[in-house]
């Protein structure tokens, strides 16, 4: 069973999304590595975002105050959002992001098994795989597209889904990735079983 160490996030008492045993799928994922390589898990929930990052015998557990939901609705108001919005958004992300930088586990690789992290994926023109390598300038291109259409283009124009929480969940996507330094994700389905590709 792998040690977990507990940073002091503020993460005890706050609200959890109802979803799969992030820990578990966190062990699925390192434990097909035949050696100690390490992984960074993240999972985008409603209320908060949860990272795991370390090695299968020793990670740390994180939680962002930031979620596809509730930061949406903390910072948008139109749908889509107005630039102003956006920045405001951005700027709160960022801070929160940065605040773990220094708990990430330094070379890891990014996983996830977040269905909506998979919808954007494909949006990003990644083929449906049972693991789906999206690159940072991917998703930067998805960003910009969202850019776009909140500059005033329809979001039919670009094939972006039209609701608020997608923008959150991209943006702090993009700002995970952004300032941690991860030059791609792997989404991993739920249904297959994961054989690492790296």
């Amino acid at each position: 069973m792998a040690s977990q160490s507990e940073l002091p996030i503020e993460d005890v008492g706050m609200p959890r999304d109802p979803q799969d045993d992030i820990d578990q799928q966190f062990a699925t994922i390192s434990n097909a590595f035949t050696g100690d390589e390490s992984v960074t898990f993240l999972q985008i929930g409603k209320k908060i975002t949860e990272v795991l990052s370390g090695t299968q015998h020793q990670y740390q557990r994180l939680a962002l105050d930031v979620g596809s939901h509730s930061t949406a609705e903390e910072f948008f108001i139109h749908q889509p959002p107005t630039p102003a919005e956006m920045e405001n958004a951005i700027m709160s992300v960022e801070d929160e992001i940065i605040r773990i930088r220094s708990a990430i586990t330094p070379g890891s690789l990014l996983y996830t098994r977040d269905r909506a992290i998979h919808d954007i994926a494909l949006l990003a023109g990644v083929p449906e795989s049972a693991e789906m390598v999206m690159t940072l300038d991917s998703m930067e291109r998805t960003f910009d597209r969202l850019a776009v259409v909140i500059q005033g283009r329809p979001a039919s124009w670009e094939g972006l889904p039209t609701e608020n929480t997608f923008a959150a969940t991209l943006l702090i996507l993009r700002e995970f990735m952004h300032h941690l330094q991860f030059m791609s994700i792997s989404v991993i389905s739920i249904v297959s079983p994961f054989t690492p590709s790296h």
